[in-house]
C-alpha cells in the first residue's frame, strides 16, 4: 500500500531516519522531532494504513503494514533505513526488522515491547469517537466537549482531535475507526516468525510513568532483539516524546551516535 509520507531535511548519504507513529496517530505526531534530526539525515514520516492520509484497508496486520514502509522505502530510493516507531508504530518497526533485517540499520521503539497488551483498554476511545458524528458538528471545540463526557485526559483527547478534519463539506475523521475496532485483537498483540532475529542494534525507550514496558519485558524483548539496550526517560508517559521531549531526543541521539555516523 502506497503511504502518505513528509519527508525533512536532504539526502547525506546515509541511511535515512524513518518515525512511525502510534495508534490513532499520524505523521504530524513527529513533526517536531522529525525537523531537530533532519539538520543531520533525510527523514521520512509515512502516515501508516488507516491513518492519516494513507489508504484504508480491512487487513491491519504487521505483517502489512511493515511491508507499506519497506515499500516506501523502495519508493524512496533507500536500501537502508533507522527506524523510530512508538506504540504501535514500534511493533511495525520491529516486524520490519525481523521481517527484513537487512534492510535496517538500527531499531529504536518508544514505549512498546514485542508483547500482547490487553485490546479491551482501547473500547473507551472507540465508545467515545463513535459519539461524535461529524455530521453534527459545528466545531472542534463541540467535538472536545463530547469526547471529554467519556474521556477526562485532555492530552488524549486533544491527540485524537488531530484526527478530525474540515472539508469543504464538513467535519470527517481520517481514521479507519471500524477497521482498527475489528481487528484490536491483532493490533494488541505481536507475531513474527518464532525463529526470528534482528541482531542490530535497537533501543527500547520508554517512560518511568508509562505501564507499557515493565521489568518482565527485558527477556522478551531480547528474545528477538539480542542487542536490545532498555533506557527510562523518567517523568514520562507513553508519549515519551511529547512528555519529555529533550530527554526523548538525548537519549536517540546517543543511541544513533550523530558524532560517529
Amino acid at each position: 500500500m502506497k503511504l502518505f509520507c513528509r519527508e525533512y531535511g536532504e539526502d547525506r548519504g546515509g541511511p535515512p531516519l524513518v518515525f512511525i507513529h502510534g495508534l490513532f496517530g499520524s505523521s504530524a505526531n513527529w513533526r517536531g522531532i522529525a525537523r531537530r534530526f533532519s539538520d543531520a539525515y533525510r527523514v521520512l514520516v509515512p502516515d501508516l494504513r488507516n491513518h492519516g492520509q494513507s489508504p484504508h484497508s480491512d487487513d491491519v496486520s504487521f505483517k502489512s503494514q511493515a511491508a507499506d514502509v519497506l515499500a516506501l522505502l523502495d519508493a524512496s530510493g533507500e536500501e537502508q533505513a533507522v527506524l523510530v516507531g512508538h506504540s504501535m508504530g514500534g511493533k511495525v518497526a520491529m516486524r520490519l526488522a525481523l521481517d527484513a533485517p537487512e534492510r535496517v540499520t538500527a531499531l529504536a521503539c518508544v514505549d512498546i515491547a514485542p508483547v500482547s497488551y490487553p485490546g479491551d483498554r482501547f473500547g473507551p476511545i472507540f465508545e467515545a469517537m463513535a459519539a461524535v458524528d461529524p455530521e453534527t458538528l459545528a466545531s472542534r471545540q463541540q467535538a472536545d466537549a463530547r469526547l471529554a463526557g467519556f474521556l477526562p485526559a485532555r492530552q488524549l483527547r486533544s491527540y485524537l482531535l488531530q484526527n478530525l478534519v474540515k472539508e469543504q463539506d464538513g467535519w470527517r475523521w481520517r481514521l479507519n475507526l471500524g477497521a482498527l475496532e475489528q481487528g484490536m485483537q491483532e493490533v494488541s498483540g505481536f507475531d513474527a516468525p518464532a525463529d526470528a532475529r534482528f541482531l542490530g542494534e535497537a533501543l527500547f525507550v520508554y517512560g518511568g510513568n508509562s505501564p507499557y514496558v515493565k521489568p518482565e519485558h527485558a527477556k522478551i524483548i531480547r528474545h528477538w532483539f539480542p542487542y536490545a539496550r532498555l533506557r527510562q526517560i523518567a517523568g514520562a508517559g507513553h508519549w515519551v516524546y511529547a512528555d519529555e521531549p529533550l530527554a526523548f531526543t538525548n537519549a536517540l541521539e546517543s543511541f544513533l551516535d550523530l558524532d560517529e555516523r
